[in-house]
């Protein structure tokens, strides 16, 4: 065979393999539509109800008291605002040690004797809407200018006093 012949038939097969390799090779489907993640929306609280005009209960409040069991002094403060929003502020203070408490924030009503306070985030974590944790209730026992008494539900009484607008725990 000469070499010419040779290189066409070496081109020919060449060729041929060529073809078949293309039409064997299937090419790759297009990617399946991949859905976008369906993402929880966020827990929403109801808006905060504003407080009736002149309010007595509207303000700041604050307690200190002992606690058997704990060391130290507990300082509550109640924030009540008109606009139905609250904040709620519990430390523990004990000599030659930081403060430790918990900040808690919400809405709040008044209905007869009874304040409820629901938090909607607790130490800047939203909270679940309805988590019965979250939602307190307050007796009121004794409300006289600036003094006012609050039972919880479980019996503890927070004796407190009205602080001036603005007013925050210091630590």
């Amino acid at each position: 065979m000469s070499q010419l012949k040779m290189h066409r038939s070496v081109r020919t097969l060449v060729v041929l393999l060529s073809a078949v390799v293309a039409a064997c090779t299937v090419p790759p489907a297009p990617p399946e539509p991949v859905a976008p993640a369906v993402v929880a929306p966020e827990p929403t609280h109801p808006a905060c109800v504003p407080a009736t005009a002149n309010n007595p209960v509207t303000g700041n409040w604050l307690s200190k008291h002992k606690q058997k069991g704990v060391a130290g002094e507990i300082r509550v403060l109640f924030t009540l605002q008109a606009d139905g929003t609250m904040a709620y502020t519990e430390q523990v203070k004990r000599p030659n040690k930081p403060s430790q408490g918990l900040n808690e924030s919400g809405c709040w009503q008044a209905s007869g004797d009874q304040v409820l306070l629901s938090t909607q985030e607790s130490n800047g974590v939203v909270t679940e809407p309805g988590d019965p944790i979250y939602q307190h209730s307050y007796r009121i026992l004794k409300l006289a200018g600036d003094k006012l008494e609050l039972r919880t539900e479980e019996g503890l009484v927070y004796k407190l006093t009205r602080m001036s607008p603005g007013y925050r725990l210091p630590f």
